[in-house]
């Protein structure tokens, strides 16, 4: 799981170390465009929904974030 999530990060933007960023949101390291395409990416790698109410910083602010708030919405499929 966790490779799969950073290869759609990197596909999205190839300049930033996923591995050690843990504030891709709030510091603005990712926009509005990228991260709709990272969640649509996501959706169907995976084949989970994300709800506007997942949509938060504190879900897409790390890798490690992200695969959590996948792997709860995984298990909820």
């Amino acid at each position: 799981m966790r490779e799969t999530i950073l290869e759609i990060l990197k596909e999205t933007n190839r300049a930033i170390d996923y591995q050690k960023e843990k504030a891709l949101i709030d510091d603005k390291l990712i926009d509005s465009l990228e991260l709709m395409e990272i969640i649509s990416d996501l959706e169907s790698a995976f084949q989970i929904e994300i709800g506007m109410e997942e949509i938060v910083p504190a879900n897409f602010n790390s890798a490690e974030a992200i695969e959590q708030m996948v792997s709860r919405l995984s298990k909820k499929a």
